[in-house]
């Protein structure tokens, strides 16, 4: 049997690939914008490095360089209210960069505990030295 396949077997190939394709057209568009983010973080990433060869030698903390290196630090709730010894969650946000690590969320967490996270933007917070 050279040369031909049955009409079902090319109908049944020729949907496959035309639905292959569709999707293949559908995830060009996300692919190509996580493409850019890839590319606009190795450069943020690149300037984040830029500044801190700047200062490479810091002996003190000022609100400078705080504004300079961190966007905002998140504080989550306390484990148990009004202890001065619960945990809480930190993240630090850095500028260009991000969340450097991502901490591990409790998978039994609901949303109503999630937005009374606390956010200290750095910028607009007045620092004194």
């Amino acid at each position: 049997m050279l040369g031909r396949i049955p009409n079902e077997h090319f109908r049944l190939l020729s949907s496959e690939y035309t639905t292959e394709q569709a999707e293949l057209r559908s995830k060009l568009p996300k692919l190509e914008e996580r493409l850019e983010q890839l590319r606009n973080s190795l450069t943020n990433v690149a300037q984040f490095i830029d500044k801190a060869k700047r200062y490479s030698e810091i002996t003190e903390l000022t609100p400078e360089i705080l504004r300079l290196f961190i966007e905002k630090i998140v504080v989550g709730e306390k484990s148990q209210k009004y202890s001065r010894t619960a945990e809480q969650d930190i993240w630090i946000y850095y500028r260009d960069i991000g969340l450097m690590d991502t901490p591990v969320e409790p998978s039994c967490e609901t949303e109503a505990e999630s937005e009374e996270y606390e956010l200290m933007d750095i910028s607009a917070t007045n620092m004194t030295a």
